[in-house]
């Protein structure tokens, strides 16, 4: 049957659709499972490193026992998550019977007819339009953005807009910023916020997928505390202040897990000892700035402009830093 010829959906069956979907969400929202959306690219880009570490960030999404929820494809950067994900999943104990949810539409489904992840996964949902799509995508816990294009900005501009007019409960978003690609993005969005044109996005940025795994843990340590809407905001806040802090020590304690680091640390600002309080402060607020330089000289390395701007930018971070050490 040609395009021309196919029955036209009526508003009724539209609805109806539209609230199945919705429903089907609503159930696997209620289970204990952390879903996790990926946005990223349908290429794999010039870069063999974003693709190699996308793998990596989906077999960690898979160690962790997370559901992924992304936009069904096998291609590129994507594909590259998905397989990573079922990679870990084989050889693991099947805790999830479906480790990814893929929502799509039938257009891009249609792009899609041969795709070999697709045909490893049952749990698909078609939604009827991009929007609906979008919105059942953020139905997820946290959301990470990787290396992408158009698409992948088109997605973390419109997440950020929900979240700031209030039509997205505030959730943490990672950036997974393999070799600096979201550099020159996050310095963008630091300036739109600082001219008053958006509020701060709650981005956790992560550079590794070591990284990300202390992330995703800490995440998971305080999900209680950012499902509670008065308080995810200063939650996710915290995640970001101090993720620089617990990476440092799980480096430097490696059979130590990243709860058992978060236990001791609010054990200590709970505590009487103030001096204990204060040098934990100085601490993680040094952690902080060390990576903030960190990733200053990395931009400057890799792009070789904005010399001036990174400049004023280090001089301002290590003027700081000098009053964590008065």
């Amino acid at each position: 049957m040609k395009a021309s010829q196919k029955r036209k959906v009526s508003r009724a069956e539209k609805t109806t659709a539209v609230k199945t979907v919705r429903q089907m969400i609503k159930k696997h929202n209620e289970k204990k499972t952390i879903r996790v959306f990926v946005a990223g690219g349908a290429r794999p880009g010039q870069n063999p490193n974003y693709t190699k570490e996308a793998f990596n960030l989906g077999v960690e999404i898979g160690k962790h026992d997370y559901q992924l929820t992304f936009g069904l494809s096998s291609r590129g950067i994507m594909g590259a998550v998905a397989k990573g994900v079922l990679e870990s999943w084989k050889k693991k104990d099947h805790k999830l019977a479906k480790p990814i949810r893929g929502i799509t539409t039938e257009h891009y489904q249609s792009l899609y007819p041969d795709d070999d992840v697709l045909g490893e996964m049952t749990d698909v949902i078609v939604a009827h339009t991009l929007e609906e799509r979008k919105q059942s995508l953020l139905d997820a816990d946290f959301v990470v953005f990787a290396p992408g294009g158009l698409g992948t900005l088109d997605e973390l501009a419109y997440d950020c807009i929900a979240m700031q007019d209030g039509l997205l409960e505030v959730k943490p978003f990672v950036l997974f910023n393999v070799d600096g690609f979201f550099h020159h993005l996050l310095e963008y969005l630091k300036a739109i916020h600082l001219r008053g044109f958006s509020d701060q996005m709650p981005f956790i940025v992560v550079d590794n997928v070591f990284e990300t795994a202390v992330a995703f843990a800490m995440i998971a340590h305080y999900r209680l505390k950012i499902k509670d809407k008065k308080r995810a905001a200063d939650v996710v806040d915290k995640i970001i202040h101090e993720l620089p802090y617990v990476i440092e020590q799980r480096q430097k304690n490696p059979g130590m897990s990243v709860g058992t680091i978060l236990r001791d640390k609010d054990s200590i600002f709970k505590g009487d000892d103030l001096a204990k309080k204060q040098e934990l402060s100085r601490i993680i607020e040094t952690a902080y700035l060390n990576k903030e330089i960190q990733r200053m000289y990395d931009r400057l390395a890799t792009t070789g402009r904005d010399t001036a701007l990174i400049s004023h930018k280090l001089a301002n971070l290590k003027a700081r830093m000098e009053t964590t050490r008065t």
